[in-house]
Order: structure tokens, then C-alpha cells, then sequence
């Protein structure tokens, strides 16, 4: 985590109650994991071997006020985790129970644990000399990953796996020499090695994969990004104010970024937004990557991985940063002292005309950006929520960062990995990012539409065989809700009203759009299907609980499978009339290739919500024109 502060204040708790309290929705603050982790200690619920994988703010259900914190505490000499509620209102322990199937999400000091582990196993020296590389051990780097499930009897419990990659200096950047084919099983309450899988003896790959250093072209110019007048948002406390929007922002260790009660022109679209969870499931047979499919928040944790974003680099223009707190492995706070950027853009033209005389009228769109980046391993994701004047809301991940490769002999051509560069073989892989919008399109009483654009044979109902026209599907409870996107048919979800029409009679709406992509690839047989059930199809909803949170439930890490959405709709609960959440799938399936090295450019992907019906008529008619000599004249070279 870049530039993270711990925040070892000793607090009295009881200070909390002294001051002002936050909005319920607002992020926990250092004062209040101070807080909860004294309530526990107190309670008599912590040891020398007690640690933290998941503090989270239980948002209060929309009816409720209370400051409620749900711990996840593991004991590190047993394996034994618990589940525990914390009231921070009442500076009480509400419940305690065991964790069920699932490991929580993995400790930061694990990773090093892992790494010491795997580097003290005779097994793996052995395995480096064979290899002769016994004299690079100082600088071998250990990535610790998440060992998914396959049932194996000794990988019980917290279970962690680490592949090997090399490094000429501490500064090297590893991914450019694995070892391939050393894999290292390992148990972390044990703290010993269960097993050392040593496959093959293909050459490391001894190109660098340094990134920094290239002499910068100098063939660009300058472009200013300016507001003399400062920003057109307001910020008070986590609400910002802009254009007709207004929203609060917020921030959590395993999701990161979230949004909520998002409304425009005074009329409520959205509860909450957020992307609770991601899986990336590789396609390659090798026995270092088949069993690979990171759960990057679930196992990870997107929020505890949080970048602090710096002027000038992340974002441009008049900014305003957002801090957060999270817990490290002990409880105590950490800040992330730029986690969230909020920046307002320009973003070209939102409507023009040309009249018959010639006359031109024009105006520039802008959009609020709201923007987090989190780093795990050697990906880097960006995600950015934009607002735009027309009333559309969109989000957009990039995914960026260092592709992860093994090694195989210059020139084998491989069907699930591409050399990239010599004698370096990155495989085909996925990222599905899941997002879950609790929608309140004026109001929690929605439905559920889909809407498909179809041909009319040629008949009486379209004589010259022009025609086409829409077709209006009713999702009406949680199994027909599962979808999948139809780009040949310009699919879209409209989510309408059911306590508003607008001017011409229409109940008001808003159409979800997605950027059609892949869906899982994998077989319903795998071990990845089970677990990452959520990512088969492009859509889902459900009927609003406030437990379900996470797509792949609360435990993905180490779990069997089924749990999540696929548990969730096995009720078929009505969706008419009703208080909706709707789970997007999207993202990338990615084939690397020769230009995705050493770093790779930015892969985009996302979805937008629009309105459609929802406003009587183009909102961003008194929009400014903007044509003067300085901003909008030509200048000819």
C-alpha cells in the first residue's frame, strides 16, 4: 500500500462518544477502528495470535442508524476464525460466531510468511540447484497466491501456494524470469511446507523487464488543463454536490470505492454502486496456472490494496482527494491519505447543430470523475466512475500493470499462452469484475425490462421488408433475471418505475448498457465454475437484502463453491414492484501479446446507465455555449 500511515494512537474509545458522529453511510475513521478493536479487546476477544483479515462497516440497512462494524478475527496458531458484530453506538459485541467453508481473506504479513516458508524448504533449494540456480536465491522472489479449491485432503485449512520468479537486485522487476514449474504448497498455520511440485526444467527467461529509464520522446507539447475559477463541484464532509448530481462517496477495505444515494435533479437513481468483487481465472493447463483464479477482492481485498494517488499523475485539473481508513493485520487504522479522486473533465461534444442558414450552435459535455486504483500482485486496477450533464452515470475499469507469465523454450507454440518476449509466455486469462447497483429509479419500487432490437419478416407487418422494430421481455423474478448481453440485438435492462410516469405517460426509467464481453470460459465441471458461478452471466438481480453483498459470498478464499448469487435466486424471489439490485458482469478476456510488454497499456472496459424516460426532455439545453476567439478558434501552422 503506497505511503499508508499506521495510526498507533492508543485512543481512549470513549472519546468517540464525545464526538460528532458521522453520517451512517460515511467510511469508518481512525477514530472508530480505534474504537471497535478496544471494544473487542475489552470483550476478552483478542490474543497475542489474534489478526484482522476483514474489518468491515456494516452499512445500516436503509432504515437503520447504527454504527456497526462486522470483524472477521483469525487465530494464527490454530486456523480458527470468527465472525464478530460490533456496535460502535453502543460500544457493545452484538454476536460472535465460527466462520463456515471458506478461509478469510489473506493477512499482508502472510505474504512474507509464505515467502520465508517457501525460501527455508530444503525441498525448493534442492529444487534451485538442480536448476542451477542456487546462487540467485538472495534476490528470488516468492509470489504467494490464493490456491482456489480442489478438494486434496492436505490443503485443509489456510492453505497458500508461491510460484518462484528471479530478480537480479531488490530493484528488478521479477516478472520477467519465472522458474517455471516450481510450485510450493503451504500451510500457514503450520508454517511448513505440505508439498514442492518441480515440473520440467525449461531455461529462465533472461531478458529484463525494467519499464522506467527510456528516454522520454520529446515530440509531445504541452497541454494545459486549467480552471481559473476553480471546480464547478462542492464537497461537504463525503457529499459532493454537481450539475444536478448529488452523492456520497465512500470507501471500504475489500470493495474500495463506492458510491451512494446518487440522485439527479433531486430524483433518487441509485442507492448504491460499487464493485464488490472480481475474479480472474486463467485458461492454461500448466501446473503452475491451472489452478489459478484470483477472487481480488474477496481473497485479496480491492480497499486494503488501495493506491494514494498523487497530483498530476493519477488525475489532472482541480482536484480533491478523499482520505480512508482501513485496518492493518493488527485492527489498528492505516490511512490512505489520497485513496479517492474527484475531478470534473472535458469530454468533447455533447450536442450540436448546424441550422439551414448556416448557423451553428454547440456545447461541450464535462463529466465528474470519482476514481480509485488498487494494486494486487502485478495487476493494477483502475476504476472510474463518471457523471455526466445529460444524466447518464457510466463506470469504466482499466486494468493495467504487469501481465503474469511463466517460461517455456523460444519459438514453442503454446494454445493457451503467447510469447510475449523471448522464451516468456503469458496465458490467456480473464478479468470479470462484477458490479452491483442497488437501483432507486425514483424510488425502490422498479421492475425489471429487457429490451431487444429484432427484425420483422417480410409479411403485412412490413410489406418492403425495411422494418424492425423492439421487443419488451418482463424479468419478472431472479431466475429470468439471468441474462446474458446480445450485441446483435443492442440489448439493453431498462429498470422503470413503479411511482412515476413522466409527461407522456411512461413510467420513468433507466436503461443499463453494457459493453458485450465474454463471460466465464471455463467448464460448468471446474472447480472455478463452482466458485465463480456469478461470472456465467452478464446480468443478474435480485430482490434487496442488505446481507448480500458479495456475488461469490463472504468467503471465496479456499471455498468449494455455490455460494453468493447462485444461492441467493435458487429462491426466485418476484421482481415486479419491488426494491432491485442488479449484478453487471463485464470485463476483459485478454490474449497478451508482444505490446503488453514490459507494462501494459490500459485495458478498458465498463457499462453506463442512462435515462430514458426519466427526464421530459434534454436536460443540458442551458448549457453556456463557450464559443469564444480563446476556446473554441482554430490555429493554422
Amino acid at each position: 500500500m503506497t505511503a499508508a500511515r499506521p495510526l498507533h494512537t492508543g485512543a481512549n474509545p470513549a472519546r468517540l462518544r464525545g464526538m460528532t458522529r458521522p453520517h451512517p453511510l460515511d467510511p469508518l475513521t481512525a477514530d472508530e477502528l480505534i474504537a471497535g478493536r478496544a471494544i473487542l479487546a475489552d470483550e476478552g476477544h483478542l490474543t497475542e495470535t489474534t489478526r484482522f483479515p476483514s474489518v468491515l462497516q456494516v452499512e445500516p440497512d436503509k432504515s437503520v442508524t447504527d454504527r456497526q462494524v462486522r470483524y472477521t478475527l483469525l487465530d494464527t496458531a490454530t486456523g480458527q476464525a470468527r465472525d464478530i458484530l460490533v456496535s460502535l453506538t453502543k460500544h457493545a459485541v452484538l454476536s460472535s460466531e465460527d466462520c463456515g467453508d471458506g478461509q478469510p481473506a489473506f493477512l499482508f504479513e502472510e505474504y512474507d510468511l509464505a515467502a520465508s516458508i517457501t525460501k527455508a524448504s530444503p525441498e525448493w533449494q534442492t529444487a534451485m540447484d538442480r536448476r542451477g540456480l542456487g546462487d540467485r536465491i538472495e534476490h528470488a522472489f516468492c509470489a504467494p497466491l490464493a490456491p482456489g479449491f480442489f478438494g486434496r485432503a492436505d490443503e485443509a485449512g489456510r492453505v497458500i501456494r508461491t510460484v518462484t520468479f528471479l530478480r537480479d537486485d531488490e530493484s528488478d522487476s521479477p516478472w520477467a524470469h519465472p522458474v517455471e514449474g516450481l510450485i510450493v504448497h503451504i500451510n500457514l498455520t503450520e508454517r511448513r511446507v505440505l508439498r514442492v511440485e518441480d515440473e520440467g526444467d525449461v531455461p529462465v527467461p533472461p531478458e529484463h523487464g525494467r519499464y522506467t529509464g527510456v528516454p522520454p520522446r520529446t515530440t509531445l507539447k504541452p497541454i494545459e488543463i486549467t480552471q481559473p475559477e476553480g471546480p464547478s463541484f462542492a464537497v461537504d464532509g463525503n457529499e459532493v454536490t454537481w450539475e444536478g448530481w448529488k452523492l456520497r462517496v465512500g470507501f471500504n477495505a475489500r470493495e474500495g470505492l463506492t458510491l451512494h444515494q446518487i440522485s439527479f435533479q433531486d430524483r433518487s437513481v441509485l442507492h448504491r454502486a460499487s464493485v464488490p468483487e472480481m475474479v480472474v481465472p486463467y485458461g492454461d493447463t500448466a501446473p503452475g496456472r491451472f489452478w489459478i483464479s484470483y477472487f481480488d477482492a474477496g481473497e485479496y481485498l480491492l480497499g486494503k490494496n488501495g493506491n494514494d494517488l498523487r497530483l498530476g499523475c493519477d488525475c489532472l485539473g482541480v482536484i480533491h482527494y478523499f482520505p480512508a481508513f482501513v485496518a492493518d493485520d493488527h485492527g489498528h487504522p492505516v490511512e490512505i491519505p489520497r485513496a479517492i479522486c474527484l475531478h470534473e473533465e472535458d469530454y468533447g461534444i455533447l450536442w450540436k447543430h448546424t441550422d439551414l442558414d448556416g448557423r451553428a450552435e454547440v456545447r461541450r459535455s464535462r463529466r465528474l470523475v470519482i476514481s480509485s486504483i488498487s494494486t494486487i500482485g502485478n495487476y493494477d486496477y483502475g476504476f472510474f466512475w463518471y457523471l455526466y450533464l445529460d444524466g447518464t452515470v457510466e463506470l469504466e475499469a482499466k486494468a493495467t500493470g504487469i501481465v503474469f507469465a511463466g517460461a517455456a523454450h523460444t519459438g514453442t507454440k503454446h494454445p493457451h499462452a503467447n510469447e510475449i518476449a523471448p522464451g516468456l509466455f503469458a496465458p490467456v486469462h480473464q478479468h470479470l469484475f462484477c458490479a452491483r447497483l442497488d437501483v432507486a429509479i425514483d424510488g425502490e419500487r422498479n421492475s425489471l425490462v429487457e429490451i431487444d432490437v429484432e427484425g420483422v419478416p417480410i409479411g403485412e407487418r412490413n410489406p418492403y421488408g425495411n422494418a424492425f422494430t423492439w421487443k419488451e421481455t418482463p424479468l419478472r423474478s431472479e431466475r429470468e433475471a439471468q441474462r446474458l448481453a446480445d450485441p446483435a440485438k443492442a440489448r439493453v435492462w431498462e429498470i422503470r418505475s413503479s411511482e412515476r410516469t413522466n409527461r407522456l405517460g411512461s413510467p420513468t426509467a433507466y436503461q443499463l448498457i453494457p459493453r458485450p464481453s465474454a463471460t466465464l470460459m471455463a467448464q460448468p465441471e471446474s472447480s472455478v465454475y463452482q466458485r465463480a458461478t456469478f461470472a456465467t452471466r452478464h446480468l443478474w438481480a435480485t430482490q434487496y437484502h442488505p446481507e448480500e453483498r458479495f456475488p461469490a459470498g463472504d468467503r471465496p478464499n479456499a471455498h468449494p463453491g455455490g455460494e453468493g448469487l447462485p444461492a441467493w435466486t435458487a429462491a426466485d424471489r418476484n421482481l415486479v414492484d419491488t426494491d432491485l439490485v442488479l449484478w453487471h458482469v463485464f470485463g476483459p478476456t485478454h490474449i497478451p501479446r508482444s505490446e503488453d510488454w514490459p507494462v501494459m497499456p490500459v485495458d478498458y472496459s465498463g457499462f453506463s446507465l442512462r435515462p430514458n424516460g426519466f427526464l421530459d426532455r434534454n436536460p443540458a439545453l442551458d448549457l453556456p455555449s463557450g464559443a469564444t476567439e480563446d476556446h473554441c478558434s482554430a490555429h493554422d501552422h
